[in-house]
């Protein structure tokens, strides 16, 4: 590694413009529905209107008659395609349960949109004419849509073949936790629900099934996250040689991982392909989405915190149960442990615990949305958080500090286990408040409330952790993950002096092509232009585990980092012959080797590869090419952390809510590329605001979803968000050499703690202690209305410390 940190940083850490822009904006990148293969035929999927009900018969004669039909096969009819069920890949406990998940279904519609037959045929328009004429025989059944209702004694079984609909019950215990909530002087218990969300991705899902029959031999096109795993899964569920089976996800606009999946579309459409030998296309619609796709959170949360008199922490605990949804999808069941252990966030404390229950109902199957798991795991830490500050009457600032963990350059472990990689907490907490004018504005705040101003001020602060880089491998294994947290990536250095990069991470928006090419163009010297990068295609990559989880840079780049000191080394062989001296005699910097003492004598990454391609003088046992392939496995996760500041006026006559200031303040380590960064935070904060003040997926009593378009369900636009002011600092991570965090899921983990806080100081001179998210006006207002009036001082503290319903505070141990 010494050699790599001499060179000059050339690229690393500049503001370079991405190299995949001009494509995507002058409309040359190819999505899926950009393309067709000749002689393709189109696909279109029969889906339930029931949430809940038997599939009695399915009558497909008058679709088969309709023009242009090729084929209309039900569950039934596709029964023998199937080796087995879709894949769940996170089984999180020994005992859980997992039901049969077959792409098309056979005895049950389980939720609103689940398929239950397909049509072929010559148009995209004849497929969707004929599957609307397809006749089946629903025989509607009670459904259960609330959580804690299916977990009551007696409800109606998602599942027949399971004595309840609890899938699982997740539990870790630290510490002496009862004793330590027992004694403490101050224990605060709020439940906060984090709404189900609906991911929408500029660029909806698609597959188009490539078959060579002659060959037996596949060609998957998917509007996917995850190439690599889909083809293993993929073969596995079919029944597939996995060495026949090609999986390429071309330009991908947008995943926020609900393109993390292995979906009922991609195995029929490859199912249908093996039977049919034809080449076939399905793009789903914006309305399908909403039904079919995967949702996000939709949790509900006990948390309780313990602390001393003063407000020093002792304990936390937190009890979830979790939405699945129908069945379980790829990490179903593993989405909300992904925050398991960091329901502490940058605190101390002496005790832990946390349960989770995941639960099955007859809505659409849940599973990773930005952030998976460590939003819902910070919302509930920054809430309590600040409901902790106003029982003990300090300043959320003041109580954040008492609290944090102290700075530190190396790896610490944390009470839950984890061994956090590398953190400084008070420095982001004041360069955001220093940027914010946090205390001109708590004194604006106070004038307005003296003043009995209509437009209140609130201040939100989110001091978060986040856990990503995916790995290691086998800490996965104790998590009964069935894959690895590992990625490859390859080097080639051509003879012309030019370098391909093959990379496992499979972006959809990142930048990885930009950030790629910085890293290799400093270690090996070589032009930032000159460098191609090749990724999502698993007959060029092989080797990969793809993008999700703000892993591709902590794992996938500097899986390329070690790829390049290879390259390096075999390079110094190589120009330590031609130069006649021994390798120690050589000095590297920006691709160059040079003879110590000699530096007209000297050879380049460029001269090195053309020799090592025509491998004329080549050492004896060196291989001719300079190429080289890294395998990276990280010792550990990564932890970015920051500080997020929000300032939101609320008009009490209307409920209207508006962010005047909004303060981000990141650290992800070292920085690559400062721009991919600052576009990183601002759409995470964008889809963060969006959670906390617009979005909510709602069914009604009978599975029906409510908000099942953008009509009604409320995505906002740049007009409805603020200004973002951003920074960073940076406390490089010990997991890798390159020092990196990860960026992408920051914005979203951070941000809705921080305006729901926001919102709620600026109510509490109303008595309003708690509101759900999303606070919309309408929730606002209806809040401001059903205020139950407790005594409030000037400061907004609640004097009586009683809380108002769900949210409330209870103090066993007595308060100070």
């Amino acid at each position: 590694m010494a050699q790599v940190a001499e060179q000059a940083q050339k690229y690393v850490g500049g503001g370079i413009l991405r190299k995949e822009d001009p494509e995507l904006l002058n409309g040359a990148a190819r999505f899926i529905d950009d393309m067709s293969i000749p002689g393709m035929l189109w696909v279109s999927f029969v889906r339930s209107p029931f949430a809940h009900a038997t599939i009695n018969s399915v009558d497909t004669s008058r679709a088969a008659s309709m023009p242009g039909v090729k084929g209309v096969y039900s569950g039934t009819d596709l029964a023998d395609e199937w080796a087995d069920g879709l894949p769940c890949a996170w089984p999180v406990t020994e005992d859980i349960k997992a039901p049969k998940h077959w792409p098309i279904a056979k005895d049950k519609a389980r939720f609103a949109g689940d398929a239950v037959a397909v049509v072929v045929a010559e148009t995209r328009a004849q497929a969707v004419d004929a599957a609307e004429t397809v006749d089946v025989d629903y025989e509607p059944l009670d459904v259960v849509v609330d959580m804690e209702a299916a977990l009551q004694d007696g409800a109606t079984k998602v599942h027949d073949e399971f004595e309840n609909n609890s899938s699982y019950v997740w539990n870790l215990d630290v510490g002496e936790v009862d004793q330590v909530f027992n004694d403490a002087a101050v224990v605060v218990k709020e439940r906060y629900y984090h709404p189900r969300l609906i991911p929408n991705a500029i660029e909806p899902r698609g597959v188009i099934c490539q078959p060579n029959p002659a060959q037996g031999e596949y060609t998957l096109y998917s509007a996917t996250q995850i190439p690599h795993i889909l083809k293993v899964t993929l073969a596995l569920t079919l029944g597939l040689p996995e060495q026949k089976l090609r999986v390429v996800a071309p330009e991908v606009g947008g995943g926020f991982g609900s393109k993390l999946n292995v979906y009922a579309e991609e195995a029929t459409c490859l199912a249908l392909g093996r039977k049919l030998g034809v080449p076939l296309k399905w793009i789903e619609t914006r309305s399908e989405g909403y039904l079919a796709t995967t949702h996000g959170r939709d949790v509900i949360q006990d948390m309780e915190v313990a602390a001393d008199e003063n407000g020093k922490i002792v304990g936390f605990r937190a009890n979830l149960l979790a939405d699945m949804g129908a069945y379980l999808q790829l990490v179903t069941p593993g989405i909300p442990i992904l925050g398991a252990f960091l329901y502490h966030g940058v605190y101390d404390c002496q005790a832990y615990s946390f349960t989770c229950t995941g639960v099955f109902t007859n809505k659409t199957p849940t599973d990773a949305y930005r952030g998976a798991g460590r939003p819902e795991a910070t919302y509930a830490v920054e809430r309590i958080m600040d409901a902790l500050a106003r029982r003990v009457r300090k300043d959320p600032v003041e109580l954040r500090r008492l609290n944090f963990l102290e700075p530190f350059d190396e790896a610490r472990e944390v009470i839950t286990g984890l061994s956090f990689d590398s953190g400084n907490y008070g420095a982001a907490l004041d360069k955001a408040l220093d940027m914010f004018g946090y205390d001109e504005l708590r004194a604006e705040q106070q004038r307005r409330r003296d003043a009995g101003d209509d437009k209140l001020l609130g201040i939100g602060v989110s001091t978060y952790i986040e856990m990503c880089g995916l790995a290691p491998s086998q800490v996965l294994a104790s998590l009964r993950y069935v894959a690895g947290g590992w990625e490859a990536a390859t080097i080639r250095c051509h003879p012309t002096g030019k370098v391909t990069v093959i990379t496992g991470t499979s972006p959809h928006g990142q930048g990885h092509v930009t950030a790629w090419s910085q890293i290799v163009a400093d270690e090996l010297g070589v032009d930032f232009e000159d460098i191609e990068v090749l990724h999502g295609d698993t007959a060029i990559s092989p080797l990969g585990m793809d993008s999700y989880g703000s892993r591709s840079l902590s794992v996938g780049g500097v899986a390329l980092h070690y790829a390049a000191e290879k390259v390096i080394t075999k390079a110094r062989t190589i120009a330590a012959h031609e130069l006649e001296v021994s390798e120690e005699d050589l000095e590297y910097s920006s691709g160059t080797f040079s003879v110590k003492g000699a530096p007209d004598k000297s050879k380049t990454i460029p001269e090195v590869a053309f020799s090592a391609w025509t491998a004329h003088n080549l050492p004896e046992g060196t291989e001719p090419g300079l190429e080289e392939t890294h395998v990276f496995d990280p010792p550990n996760f990564t932890f970015p952390s920051g500080t997020h500041l929000c300032a939101i006026e609320v008009d009490t006559e209307t409920g209207m809510t508006n962010i005047l200031k909004y303060v981000a303040v990141d650290d992800c380590g070292t920085a690559i590329n400062p721009i991919i960064i600052e576009g990183q935070v601002h759409g995470g904060i964008a889809q963060g605001i969006a959670e906390a003040m617009y979005e909510e997926a709602v069914y009604d009593e009978n599975g029906v979803l409510m908000t099942s378009s953008m009509s009604n369900y409320r995505v906002p636009s740049a007009a409805e968000l603020p200004t973002f002011e951003t920074d960073r600092v940076e406390t490089p991570s010990t997991t890798n050499p390159l020092g990196v965090k990860g960026i992408g899921e920051a914005g979203t983990i951070a941000s809705p703690p921080a305006v729901v806080n926001a919102t709620i100081d600026a109510l509490l001179p109303l008595g309003i202690d708690h509101i759900d998210m999303p606070v919309s006006p309408e929730r606002v207002w209806a809040a401001i209305r059903n205020a139950s009036g407790s005594s409030v001082d000037a400061r907004g503290t609640d004097a009586t410390a009683a809380g108002s319903g769900v949210g409330s505070a209870d103090t066993p141990g007595g308060e100070a």
